[in-house]
């Protein structure tokens, strides 16, 4: 194998026991089997992958998800090995910390950008490349968020590759200085190994813990009640943004004002 998409077209199954040919158009990833789980039911389509690195499912509509894990290496893995693919579409349905009063637990956030601390996507471009949505993906999340009557914030991630740092005054302070609106650990990888590979890409957001004060640190207790109360509104949207992208019958990459 000697090139990218060889690589991809071999390692896609081997990670997912789903041959290329069984992913869809439009295309969810997450850091939860959960989702997964629930998403095959919803649909009653089987669950790919049980004993791989990543789990996956796709509906008779052209839509599928992922869950590829945690961290801004496996997001940059997944995002690499979609060239075998080339969907149309991938939406990021994870978790953020919220730093600002404006960001409360069960909140949603549309990331317009994200700064990128990951150290990850240094491998794919300079740090002077900001790390951006496709703005038509976000467009049509918009639009399901407000049907569902559902707060959301847009503003700039900070994207770590630091799980535990909650205890760091320092980093603490740092993030104060840069007016984030929330912090997580893959959307800029997202961002920036999408449009290296000419991947449409957003993220939707769900403040999960408020981390810059000890009380909203998150606990294996906070995190399940979050999950109970939000994650199916979480999934909802997803399924419901994705799958109207599919149906519009216009190109992403080229949205045209009239």
């Amino acid at each position: 194998m000697e090139t990218k998409q060889q690589i991809a077209e071999n390692w896609l199954p081997r990670y997912t026991g789903m041959p290329v040919s069984g992913f869809g158009d439009y295309i969810l990833i997450t850091n939860f089997k959960s989702y997964v789980d629930a998403f095959a039911r919803r649909f009653d389509v089987p669950v790919i992958g049980a004993d791989r690195p990543m789990q996956v499912a796709t509906n008779t509509s052209g839509l599928s998800i992922i869950n590829y894990g945690i961290g801004s290496p496996n997001a940059a893995l997944i995002m690499d090995l979609l060239v075998a693919r080339m969907p149309k579409g991938v939406l990021f349905l994870g978790k953020c910390g919220g730093l600002k009063h404006s960001t409360t637990i069960g909140h949603f956030i549309l990331p317009i950008a994200a700064i990128r601390g990951d150290g990850t996507s240094n491998d794919y471009f300079p740090p002077e490349v900001p790390a951006l949505p496709s703005f038509k993906i976000h467009k049509f999340v918009s639009d399901k968020i407000l049907q569902h009557e559902k707060e959301y914030r847009t503003g700039v991630v900070y994207t770590t590759n630091r799980r535990v740092w909650e205890w760091d005054t320092a980093f603490r302070e740092h993030l104060k200085e840069l007016s984030c609106l929330a912090i997580d650990m893959e959307t800029a990888t997202v961002f920036i190994v999408g449009h290296k590979n000419g991947i449409p890409r957003g993220a939707l957001l769900l403040v999960s813990d408020v981390p810059v004060v000890p009380e909203g640190v998150k606990t294996e207790e906070s995190d399940k009640q979050v999950s109970e109360k939000w994650s199916q509104m979480h999934l909802d949207i997803g399924i419901e943004a994705m799958t109207h992208i599919g149906e519009q019958g216009e190109e992403i990459k080229h949205l045209r004002y009239e």
